[in-house]
């Protein structure tokens, strides 16, 4: 199985920020916490100030804030206070100018998210106050195109748009040109840190995102703990690190509109393009309840990715479909390697704990067929699911070393599916059906 001491040793190195002992409080700027008064100026300029004084931290006092976005900058710590929630803008003309971001693994420059950082080092999110961003089936989650989230015909959404912007990345576009904010319809994430080294998001509370809730993107040194997302809305995932190095996600509880906790590294052209993996995570003590992966690798992962360490979980739910979930194909391509799960506990989920399929989506349309390989699953305890283990690799480019020690599943209600997997063993796995 994997070395676990390569997971401590990324705990070891990842470590808080440092902040300068000041403090400077956005009421003393003129802010307000009677969640009517647009505080974006006084909220920026207590950052400018706090940044401009060689850093320390931005307090948020008890209260309701509205707010534009967020700019962090470096040395800079933004603390919510219990009490505190900063309540942002439903209206798209407040995230402009357009910022750099990623929509799908596809670099572009769209709306801002709502709080945002590029190339800045040692910034954080703390407290234990709460982020809103207020979307709903009226605002935001209409433009997902789907019915349940609000949109209805007529409504311009965001696959009017993706065709466009993937033909751009696959033709080989300037990201300058990639253009997609005023009059577009993608919706942006709602914590996104873009090249930053030394993040920490810690204590906060995020409900009601747009999109995404937490995306740091070719991030080194990234610490994600004691945070609860509670966001049901269209695409919502929780977590996504992308084609980031060194990563810590501890102690965190989501329940997400799509995947829980996300590995990306970019899709397709514009992934090989970048060619930055994810690498060196380690995922320990969260709590995952809904609703499409738990800890899912993609699909967006063309850049691959490698040392993912997850421990001491707790997943499960009426509404969660998987435990671990692997998505990729010949047109994704990318690489999954080192992948270990150890000491899980899982109650109830709607489909396998384990699926990797190289014939969803696209199937075997590509040129870029994937590689995956050691995939280690040990001491793992489930209580329902509908298989253990789906697996489909290709013929020409199998799945290999695939190992399950120690493992317990109660009620399985279909026989493992497994094709194309090379060295698959099993050890000390007892329950549930065999193929």
């Amino acid at each position: 199985m994997g070395d676990w001491k390569e997971a401590d040793a990324i705990v070891a190195r990842v470590r808080r920020p440092n902040f300068a002992d000041r403090t400077f409080t956005i009421t003393d700027f003129g802010a307000r916490g009677d969640a009517g008064t647009d505080c974006t100026a006084a909220i920026r300029d207590a950052i400018t100030a706090c940044h401009d004084a060689g850093g320390g931290r931005v307090r948020v006092p008890p209260g309701t804030y509205a707010t534009g976005p967020v700019r962090l900058r470096s040395h800079v710590e933004l603390h919510l206070e219990q009490g505190a929630t900063l309540l942002f803008s439903r209206d798209p003309a407040a995230y402009l100018p357009p910022v750099l971001t990623r929509f799908q693994g596809v670099e572009c420059y769209g709306y801002s998210p709502f709080v945002y950082a590029q190339g800045q080092r040692d910034v954080a999110i703390t407290g234990r106050g709460v982020l809103d961003g207020q979307a709903d089936e009226e605002h935001w989650w209409p433009w997902s195109g789907q019915a349940e989230f609000g949109w209805r015909p007529g409504i311009r959404q965001q696959e009017d748009d993706w065709p466009s912007l993937w033909r751009q990345a696959e033709d080989g576009e300037p990201v300058e040109r990639r253009v997609y904010a005023q009059g577009h319809r993608f919706r942006p994430n709602f914590v996104e840190f873009q090249s930053c080294h030394g993040v920490l998001v810690e204590g906060v509370t995020i409900v009601r995102s747009p999109m995404w809730e937490i995306h740091p993107v070719l991030c080194t040194g990234v610490l994600i703990q004691d945070v609860t997302i509670d966001s049901p809305g269209p695409n919502n995932d929780g977590i996504d690190p992308e084609s980031c190095r060194d990563v810590v996600i501890r102690r965190c509880d989501i329940t997400a509109g799509d995947d829980c906790i996300a590995i990306k590294s970019g899709r397709e052209a514009d992934g090989r393009r970048v060619n930055t993996p994810s690498e060196n995570i380690v995922i320990e003590d969260c709590v995952l309840r809904h609703r499409y992966g738990a800890i899912t690798l993609g699909s967006d992962m063309t850049g691959g990715i490698r040392n993912v360490y997850v421990r001491r979980c707790r997943i499960g739910g009426p509404g969660l479909y998987f435990g671990l979930y692997i998505k990729t194909n010949s047109v994704r391509g990318g690489f999954a390697e080192n992948i270990q799960l150890a000491d899980i506990t899982v109650t109830h989920l709607t489909k396998e704990f384990l699926t990797c399929d190289f014939h969803r989506g696209e199937g075997d349309s590509g040129d870029f067929p994937p590689l995956v390989r050691d995939i280690g699953i040990s001491d793992v305890t489930v209580g329902h699911a509908r298989r253990a283990v789906l697996a489909r690799g290709y013929e020409h480019a199998p799945i290999r070393d695939l190992r399950l020690s120690g493992c317990h599943f109660t009620a399985v209600d279909e026989p493992d599916r497994v094709e194309h997997v090379h060295g698959l063993v099993r050890e000390g796995v007892t329950g549930g059906h065999r193929e």
